[in-house]
């Protein structure tokens, strides 16, 4: 499913993510419920994101997913929140363009003695895939592949085109990110890419674990 080598995340398949509003944060029980109906389907990463919301709450609900995640032998990631990552003992996180600049967030895992945390970077075009991959990221996400209604201002499509070369062009894992429909992901798979976060169509289905296990079962025939 996974492995954390040397801080090297090799995530493989499904890479799922909990997508929350800052209010879901006040309903743990209820996070916890989705949490657990993604771990069920065995992805290589389950990472909590939840735009706007405040430390505390990320804190929160961070210590609960975490504690899930290591039941469940799954890496625990926390998106855009560097502080709050190092606070609850993630095992990755995940900055975005805009954010905490890389070279940065490499000097506060060296002055937090957290050495085996793993950085991955979003990046939505050639030259920002090859600067991450260059500036020590552990993987990359690399998108939108697709349309994407997850995010209020989505960078523009960059298509399987796009995709398939950056995976040639970088030698670090690459997650593929946005808008990422089901049918689509033997596509992604093809196209190199190690992972597929796929959020909507997953939440959306009337079985999120069978969506999520056919998302896994499309990189292993891959292989």
């Amino acid at each position: 499913m996974y492995a954390i080598v040397e801080r090297k995340f090799l995530p493989r398949g499904y890479y799922a993510i909990v997508d929350a509003k800052p209010s879901d944060l006040r309903e743990l029980a209820a996070l916890e419920t989705r949490a657990a109906r993604l771990l069920a389907a065995g992805p290589c990463c389950l990472q909590l994101r939840a735009k706007g919301a405040d430390a505390a709450a990320m804190y929160a609900a961070g210590l609960r997913l975490r504690d899930l995640s290591r039941a469940a032998g799954v890496p625990f990631c926390i998106n855009d929140r560097l502080d709050v990552a190092l606070a609850v003992g993630a095992d990755v996180v995940h900055l975005g363009q805009g954010q905490v600049v890389l070279a940065e967030a490499q000097r506060v895992r060296a002055l937090a003695k957290a050495d085996a945390l793993v950085i991955g970077f979003s990046t939505h075009t050639r030259a920002q895939a090859l600067a991450a991959a260059q500036g020590g990221a552990d993987y990359i996400g690399f998108g939108p592949v697709f349309a994407t209604a997850s995010k209020a201002n989505p960078d523009p499509v960059v298509g399987l085109g796009a995709l398939a070369e950056v995976c040639r062009l970088v030698s670090i894992p690459v997650v593929a990110i946005g808008g990422i429909a089901l049918d689509a992901v033997p596509a992604v798979a093809r196209a190199g890419a190690s992972a597929a976060a796929v959020i909507g169509a997953v939440d959306a289905a009337n079985d999120p674990q069978a969506a999520a296990r056919s998302v896994a079962q499309a990189f292993e025939q891959r292989a």
